[in-house]
């Protein structure tokens, strides 16, 4: 058990905290520091380091400086566990060619940072009022199905589009990431992998760790054909230049982006809400699986409260450092480690969820740190980030189909046609094209028409 000072709560009670509706928790205060996920989140600081190769290729940000931004991303994360939100936090994933095709439509420099400030800025006014004013609910369920599964596919489209159009990341080491990729989804998905976890305890330990093995293994193996340059090892600590970062890259240093920056960034952010927005139902669903097995500690989950703090992550970051990915509500894979040990484990070896799901984020960001981590994974960014992004075209695909399942051919044919548009035109064509099809084959007028006229009857 984690050792910590603070009072042990009773069977099936909510762990301890101070300061109220706040519920502030502090480690070896209110919850004890669970090693085991600080050792799985420096493992998986491989996952984070990818969006350095997109944040050069985009913003033209520095290694050294993207790195910075991520660090910071990653302690900004633990505003959740921190005040009350048990969720393992993380980017708005899916989108990130959205939000590529979005910039890449800007010049490079300044208007594209001024672009990218715009876009998070309206995703956290959106989090903000839909936290404030518990909107979440009402605007997806006005959002037709048709719509949010075109969404999902769009961005899968995009996600698969990215990695193998010309210049894609696949083809700058092809053998190291398609053998990393095909390492990946075997673990990850195939009805072979299944029964192997389940016979195997170490063929279980080692599916726990999501893309960090495939990473591994695709990367010593690209060292071994020469596909990957090998790693010059620093052996300092990684600095955060906070200064520099915001002299060079905040809205202080390129000033307010113009009106029509945000004009045209709305049906993206609008799009990355409706995206994310999935992610705290998953979350929901997972904790609330997880309270069904751990009956010691009640888990409370407040899509307003995760809302609030991630429109928080948003605006921070957009002032003061614009972040590429955005800032989500969830990290699933990560989510799903911490919950997988939590719920395999009594309150003898687990006392509490909050010790887990901080520590993977304290082992993650102190690993981000540590020169020698870093420089020897760096040459490998663009296969950590590729993985991701074909696990999660694979998982958007899936999850805009099933959402389809119980769905007329109509709203398939039309999500098809969102997804696409979306993936190769950007979100406002999507979203635009996605509304029109609504409107003239799926809503109909006529019977809307008969129930106005008989209404006008009832009332004389």
């Amino acid at each position: 058990m984690a050792f910590y000072f603070g009072k042990r709560r009773g069977d099936g009670a909510e762990q301890h905290s101070a300061l109220g509706p706040l519920k502030v928790r502090l480690p070896f205060i209110h919850y004890g520091m669970e090693f085991p996920d600080w050792v799985q989140g420096a493992i998986l600081c491989v996952v984070p380091m990818g969006i350095t190769a997109i944040m050069m290729d985009v913003l033209g940000i520095p290694f050294e400086l993207a790195i910075a931004f991520v660090i910071i991303n990653n302690f900004l994360y633990l505003l959740h566990t921190s005040f009350g939100d048990p969720s393992v936090a993380g980017w708005i994933t899916a989108g990130i060619p959205l939000y590529v095709g979005f910039l890449t439509g800007f010049p490079e420099g300044p208007e594209r940072i001024q672009a990218l400030i715009a876009l998070q800025l309206l995703v956290a006014i959106i989090f903000l009022l839909m936290g404030l004013f518990k909107g979440a609910d009402i605007i997806v369920r006005k959002v037709p199905v048709s719509l949010k599964a075109g969404i999902l596919l769009g961005a899968g489209f995009a996600s698969i589009f990215g990695e193998f159009a010309e210049g894609g990341r696949v083809w700058t080491m092809p053998i190291t990431i398609l053998s990393g990729a095909a390492f990946a989804f075997f673990m990850m998905f195939s009805k072979t992998a299944a029964p192997l976890r389940q016979r195997y305890g170490i063929f279980r330990y080692i599916a726990q760790f999501g893309i960090a093995v495939p990473f591994a293994v695709a990367y010593i193996f690209g060292l071994l054909i020469g596909e990957v340059q090998k790693p010059e090892i620093s052996w300092s600590l990684v600095p955060v230049p906070i200064g520099e970062i915001i002299s060079n890259y905040s809205i202080f240093a390129v000033g307010f982006p113009p009106l029509d920056f945000f004009v045209k960034a709305l049906p993206l952010a609008l799009a990355a809400y409706i995206i994310a927005f999935g992610d705290i139902l998953v979350v929901s669903s997972l904790l609330k699986s997880a309270e069904k097995v751990r009956k010691d500690e009640k888990i409370t989950f407040s899509p307003g409260r995760n809302s609030l703090i991630v429109s928080i992550r948003n605006f921070i970051e957009s002032i003061f450092m614009p972040y590429l990915p955005l800032s989500g509500p969830q990290w699933t894979g990560g989510q799903a480690l911490v919950l997988n040990r939590y719920m395999n484990s009594s309150r003898k070896q687990v006392d509490s969820y909050w010790g887990g799901a901080t520590g993977i984020f304290w082992g993650m960001s102190i690993a981000l740190m540590i020169g020698p981590i870093v420089t020897l994974f760096k040459p490998g960014v663009a296969i950590g980030m590729s993985l991701t992004m074909l696990i999660q075209g694979y998982l958007c695909g899936y999850l805009g189909m099933e959402i389809l399942k119980e769905e007329s051919n109509l709203q398939r044919g039309i999500a098809i046609i969102i997804g696409a548009v979306l993936a190769t035109k950007g979100a406002a064509w999507g979203l635009g094209v996605g509304i029109v099809l609504w409107l003239i084959l799926e809503k109909n007028w006529v019977n809307k028409m008969e129930e106005n006229v008989q209404e006008d009857e009832e009332v004389s």
